[in-house]
C-alpha cells in the first residue's frame, strides 16, 4: 500500500519505538509492547507508553538500561513525530511528542492526512456479491438481516473505492421498487442489461452442469429443481486443493440447482469477466456477503460456480458472514419497511419539537431523510458484523442529543459547517481578517487539552483507520473472513464526541481584536482538519456531509 512518507504515522511511531528496545533485548527475549495513549487523563502526561509489566518481560528486573532514553530522544525516522522528552517512571517508559511540532505538520497538510490511503496500482480488484439482492422480489421478500448485509456490502464498497480498489458489485438490481428505497438510504446499486450475465453465458453453465459428473439430472419431485448436485462427493475427491476447499461445512451434501441459483453463478462470472477484461493477468478476489441464516446456502453456491466455471476461477472467495438483527420486545417480525417508517417518523418528529414544523421546506425534508439514513447506518454498522444486533424502536437516541447516534454525526458535521460560514461572512464585513496560509500560523497557540485529543485520538490516526476495513484477509485459509466494518461509524461518534465537547467548551470565533486573532486562525485551521476527515469518512458511508441542521 502506498504512503505518503512525509505523513506523521502512529505504526511506524510504534514500530520504530519497539525496535530501539529490540537493539537492547537480550537473545531469545520478547520486546516490549508499546502503546499510544487514548484517554484524556492519560494523554495530560504522556503519548506512548511502554508499561513497566513489558519492561520486566524484557528486562528481568525492569531496569531500562543506560541509553535507551537517549536513543528514543534521538529518534528521526520517517513518519516518526519529533519527541519531546522520554522518561523512565512508575508507570514505564514514557514518551510525550513535541505537540507544536505536531500540529504544524498536520495543519499545514490538512488533504494528505483527511484523504483515504491509495492501494498501490496494478492490485486485485474485488467482486462482492451481495446475496440477500439475488432473485429479488421486492421489498417484501427483505428482513432485517438482509438490509444488514446489503449496507455493510455498501460501506465495504465505499471503503475500498475511496482507496482506489477496483470493486465490481453484483447482483445488478432490476427491481424499480428495490432501487427506489435503496435510494432513500443513499445506497446506488448498479442495475442495467448490461450488467447481467447474456443467455449465451447461462446456457454455457448448463451445459458444462450437464457434463458435471457430480450432477443428477433424473426426474424428481422437487419445484423448479434443474438437476441434483452431489457435493459430498465433490469434495471428497479434491484432496489436492485441501487448502482452497478448508472451512466448508462437513454436512454439505446435496444441491438441489434451480435456475435462480444457476443464474446467481452466471452473473458473478459476468463480474470475473469484466475483472479479466479490464486488467488481463492481473487476479480478482470474490467476498460473498451473506446474512447468517444464508450462509449454508451460499456455500452450494460457491461451489456450484467452482464446478460449472473451473475456467475462470477467482484467485478466493471467502464468505463474510452477517449476524442476526434482533428487534427488542417485538411480538412479532419487523419487516424492513416499518422499521424504516419508524426510524423516518422519529426522525420527522424530534426535527419538528427542535425547529418547528418545516415539511413545507424541501431542502429540510431532504435533511430529515439524510438524517433518517444516518441513524440506520450507523445503527447496523456500529456493530461488528458477526455479532448480533438487538435494535430498540423506542431509544431515544435516534434524535442528536444521542452521542451513538448517526444523527449526532451529522448535526456536529454541520456545526462545523456553520462555523465557516458564520467566519466567511463576518470577514466579507471586515470583522476578521482574510484567513492566512497555513504556513503563517502559529501553532503553539493551540494549548487546549481538546486540541491535541483531536488532532491525535482523529486526525493524525485517520488514514490508518481506512487501512484496517480495508485489509480483507483474503490469504487466510478457511472461506470466512471478518472485516472492521464497524471501525468508521465507531470513529466518526468517537470524534463527535471529542469535537462536540471542545466546541461547547471553547470560543472559536473570539472578538475581533488584534491579539486574539493569532489563536482564532490556527483553531479555524483544526477545525478545517476535523471538517475533511468529517466528509472523507462520511463518504466512506455514502452520507453527504449536512450544512444545516
Amino acid at each position: 500500500m502506498e504512503t505518503d512518507d512525509g505523513r506523521l504515522s502512529v505504526s511506524k511511531t510504534l514500530r520504530a519505538l519497539k525496535d530501539v528496545l529490540a537493539g537492547k533485548v537480550a537473545d531469545g527475549a520478547r520486546g516490549a509492547a508499546w502503546f499510544k495513549e487514548s484517554s484524556s487523563r492519560n494523554l495530560r502526561s504522556r503519548d506512548f507508553l511502554a508499561p513497566q509489566a513489558a519492561l520486566r518481560a524484557v528486562f528481568g528486573d525492569g531496569q531500562v538500561p543506560d541509553g535507551i532514553v537517549k536513543s528514543v530522544l534521538s529518534l528521526k525516522c520517517p513518519g516518526v513525530p519529533p519527541i519531546q522528552c522520554c522518561q523512565n517512571g512508575l508507570a514505564g517508559l514514557t514518551v510525550q511528542l513535541d505537540r507544536t511540532a505536531v500540529f504544524a505538520d498536520i495543519l499545514k497538510a490538512i488533504p494528505s492526512y483527511a484523504k483515504p490511503p491509495q492501494i498501490a496500482l496494478g492490485g486485485p480488484c474485488v467482486v462482492l456479491n451481495c446475496v440477500p439482492l439475488h432473485g429479488c422480489k421486492g421489498l417484501n421478500s427483505f428482513s432485517l438481516n438482509h438490509l444488514r448485509a446489503i449496507l455493510v456490502t455498501d460501506h465495504l464498497a465505499g471503503v475500498l473505492q475511496a482507496q482506489g480498489v477496483d470493486v465490481h458489485l453484483v447482483p445488478a438490481l432490476a427491481d424499480e421498487e428495490t432501487r427506489r428505497f435503496l435510494r432513500q438510504l443513499q445506497i446506488e446499486w448498479p442495475s442495467g442489461l448490461e450488467m447481467s450475465p447474456s443467455s449465451e453465458d447461462f446456457l454455457t453453465m448448463k451445459d458444462a452442469l450437464r457434463q458435471c459428473p457430480h450432477a443428477t439430472f433424473a426426474e424428481m419431485d422437487e419445484e423448479g429443481a434443474m438437476c441434483r448436485l452431489h457435493l459430498r462427493g465433490f469434495l471428497g475427491n479434491q484432496e489436492q486443493q485441501k487448502d482452497s476447499l478448508e472451512g466448508y461445512d462437513p454436512n454439505l451434501d446435496v444441491f438441489l440447482v434451480t435456475e435462480e441459483k444457476l443464474l446467481h453463478v452466471a452473473e458473478l462470472q459476468r463480474a470475473a469477466s469484466q475483472c479479466a477484461a479490464l486488467a488481463p493477468g492481473r487476479c480478482y478476489d470474490v467476498v460473498h456477503v451473506v446474512s447468517h441464516e444464508e450462509a449454508f446456502q451460499q456455500q452450494k453456491v460457491d461451489l456450484l460456480w467452482r464446478l460449472v466455471a473451473p475456467q475462470v476461477p477467482p484467485a478466493s472467495q471467502k464468505h463474510l458472514v452477517c449476524g442476526p438483527v434482533k428487534v427488542a420486545a417485538a411480538a412479532s417480525p419487523v419487516s424492513v419497511l416499518q422499521y424504516f417508517q419508524v426510524r423516518h417518523s422519529q426522525m420527522y418528529e424530534a426535527s419538528v419539537l427542535k425547529y418547528g414544523d418545516l415539511s413545507q421546506d424541501e431542502s429540510w425534508t431532504e435533511t430529515i431523510s439524510v438524517l433518517m439514513s444516518a441513524a440506520i447506518r450507523f445503527e447496523m454498522l456500529s456493530t461488528a458484523h458477526s455479532k448480533q444486533i438487538l435494535l430498540d424502536l423506542e431509544e431515544a437516541s435516534i434524535s442528536t442529543k444521542g452521542t451513538k447516534s448517526g444523527a449526532f454525526v451529522m448535526y456536529n458535521c454541520a456545526r462545523l459547517a456553520t462555523l465557516f460560514e458564520t467566519y466567511q461572512r463576518e470577514a466579507e464585513k471586515g470583522t476578521y481578517p482574510a484567513f492566512p496560509l497555513p504556513s503563517e500560523l502559529d501553532y503553539s497557540s493551540l494549548r487546549e487539552e481538546g486540541e491535541w485529543l483531536l488532532v491525535f485520538n482523529s486526525i493524525l490516526p485517520f488514514s490508518e483507520v481506512l487501512s484496517q476495513v480495508v485489509q480483507l484477509p483474503i490469504s487466510s485459509s478457511g472461506i470466512r473472513i471478518t472485516a472492521s466494518t464497524e471501525a468508521v461509524c465507531k470513529f466518526l461518534i468517537q470524534l463527535s464526541m471529542d469535537f462536540s465537547s471542545y466546541y461547547n467548551r471553547v470560543h472559536i470565533l473570539g472578538e475581533p481584536r488584534p491579539h486574539l486573532f493569532s489563536q482564532m486562525f490556527a483553531r479555524l485551521q483544526l477545525m478545517r482538519a476535523v471538517r475533511e476527515v468529517f466528509h472523507s469518512a462520511l463518504m466512506t458511508l455514502h452520507l453527504p456531509p449536512l450544512n444545516q441542521i
